[in-house]
C-alpha cells in the first residue's frame, strides 16, 4: 500500500505522521514521531527565531526524512504554524529547511490550523450530533472550530500559547501563586475578546497538552494512543494537575509519570489555557482527541 507522511513544525514542537490506506480505504497510522524543538523560544520577546532553535529544528527535521526515505513514503506535506506566521526572520528558517532539507514548508493561517483540527477529529472519534467546539493548544496559539455536525459554523485562532505564556509570566520555579494568577487573568481577558457564545454539547481538545493530561491521569510510563483517544478529562482533574505542576520544580515534574520531560517547563501554561477554556464555556469536562493537525492534513491532502 502507498505511504503518505505530514509534518507540522510548530513553535514548541515538530511533529511527524506516516499512514497508508488499508482495503477499507481507512487510514492507518505506520507511524508518529514529536520532537520537542522549540523554534520560537524567545519569540514573543525579540520577534525573531534564534539561530540555535532554527538549527536544531532543521536537524530534527532531518531526522524525519531519513524516516521517510526508510518507508517508501510516496509524497510528504509539510505546514508551518505560528511561530512562522509572525517572526521576522521566518524566511530564513523556510529558506534553510529547504536547502538543507529538500523541504518547502507551507505557512499556514490560524483558520486553516483550526479547519485541520476538525478533520482531525472527525476522521478519529468522528463528530457529536449538536453543537461541537474543538480547541488545540500550542506552543504559540490556541485555535477554535465551533460546528454543528459536518457543518463548520466558525473557526479562529489566538495568539496565545503555552510556551509564550512559560516565557512571560512563570518565572520562578517553582512558579508561585501570584504568577500563575497573573497569567491565568491574562488568558481569560484575551478570550474576553472573542466570542464565545452559548454553552457547546461537546467540547474537544486537541495537542499535545491535552494528550499529556491523559497520560499523566492514567499514569502512562508508556504513552498508549488507545487509553488516550476518546477519553473524558474532568474539570476536577485539570484544577489538580495546575497545582500539581504549579507546587513542583521543573526537575520535579520530570519525574511525574506520563509527562513528557521536555514539556515539564511549559505543561503548567498549558493545563492554565484549558482550565480557562472549560471555565469559560461553563462545563465540567472536555473530550482528548490523539489526533491533531497533522493526522487532518494527511486526510485533506491525501484522501
Amino acid at each position: 500500500m502507498t505511504k503518505y507522511a505530514t509534518i507540522d513544525v510548530g513553535s514548541n514542537s515538530i511533529l511527524l505522521h506516516i499512514a497508508e490506506k488499508d482495503e477499507r480505504g481507512h487510514w492507518q497510522p505506520v507511524m508518529d514521531k514529536v520532537e520537542m524543538t522549540r523554534l520560537g523560544e524567545e519569540l514573543q520577546a525579540t520577534g525573531s527565531l534564534k539561530p540555535e532553535a532554527m538549527d536544531r529544528t532543521a536537524r530534527a527535521l532531518k531526522g524525519f526524512m531519513a524516516l521517510v526515505k526508510e518507508q517508501g513514503v510516496a509524497q510528504v506535506a509539510v505546514v508551518g504554524t505560528m511561530c512562522l506566521r509572525v517572526a521576522k526572520n521566518a524566511g530564513d528558517f523556510l529558506q534553510k529547511v529547504k536547502d538543507e532539507c529538500g523541504l518547502t514548508i507551507e505557512v499556514i493561517p490560524g483558520e486553516e490550523e483550526a479547519r485541520l483540527s476538525y478533520l482531525a477529529v472527525k476522521s478519529g472519534i468522528g463528530l457529536s450530533e449538536g453543537r461541537l467546539v474543538i480547541f488545540d493548544v500550542g506552543g504559540g496559539s490556541t485555535e477554535f472550530v465551533f460546528a454543528k455536525g459536518e457543518y463548520i459554523e466558525r473557526k479562529f485562532s489566538i495568539n496565545i500559547g503555552a510556551a509564550g505564556l512559560t516565557e512571560k509570566y512563570l518565572i520562578s520555579n517553582p512558579v508561585i501563586k501570584e504568577e500563575l494568577a497573573t497569567m491565568l487573568n491574562v488568558v481569560q481577558a484575551t478570550f474576553a475578546d472573542f466570542e464565545f457564545d452559548g454553552k457547546p454539547d461537546t467540547l474537544i481538545g486537541v495537542g499535545g497538552t491535552m494528550t499529556n493530561i491523559g497520560a499523566v491521569m492514567h499514569q502512562l510510563a508508556v504513552y498508549k494512543p488507545d487509553v488516550i483517544q476518546g477519553f473524558v478529562l474532568s474539570l476536577t482533574e485539570v484544577e489538580r494537575q495546575l497545582e500539581l505542576y504549579r507546587s513542583k520544580t521543573i526537575e520535579e515534574r520530570k519525574a511525574i509519570v506520563g509527562l513528557q520531560p521536555k514539556r515539564a517547563d511549559v505543561i503548567l501554561a498549558g493545563v492554565g489555557i484549558i482550565y480557562t477554556i472549560l471555565k469559560k464555556f461553563g462545563v465540567n469536562s472536555a473530550t482528548i482527541s490523539d489526533r491533531g493537525i497533522r493526522h487532518g492534513l494527511i486526510v485533506d491532502r491525501f484522501e
